[in-house]
């Protein structure tokens, strides 16, 4: 009986026009028949640290921050922030 493990990015999307959502599918083959498949997702915001991400999702990440997306991203988080201050 052989298990199988693949972990891969299977999806990436972008909301609200800055976050990138990414989901990591682990699937499970017992003699290459399917077994189980789970899911793992994260969210990215233009102010974290993309290094140890892999390359594809770096692309879209810098690809969809643009320097426009950025400074709507900081505008909206002082606007949070006011908004958290004021309650």
């Amino acid at each position: 009986m052989a298990l199988k493990e693949k972990i891969e990015i299977d999806k990436i999307e972008i909301a609200n026009d800055w976050n990138i959502q990414v989901r990591q599918a682990t699937t499970i083959e017992r003699d290459g028949v399917f077994v189980s498949k789970t899911f793992h997702r994260w969210i990215l915001t233009p102010d974290m640290d993309i290094t140890n991400q892999e390359q594809k999702v770096k692309d879209i990440c810098n690809t969809a921050w643009t320097d426009d997306v950025k400074a709507r991203y900081n505008q909206f988080k002082i606007e949070k922030a006011n908004r958290l201050t004021r309650i």
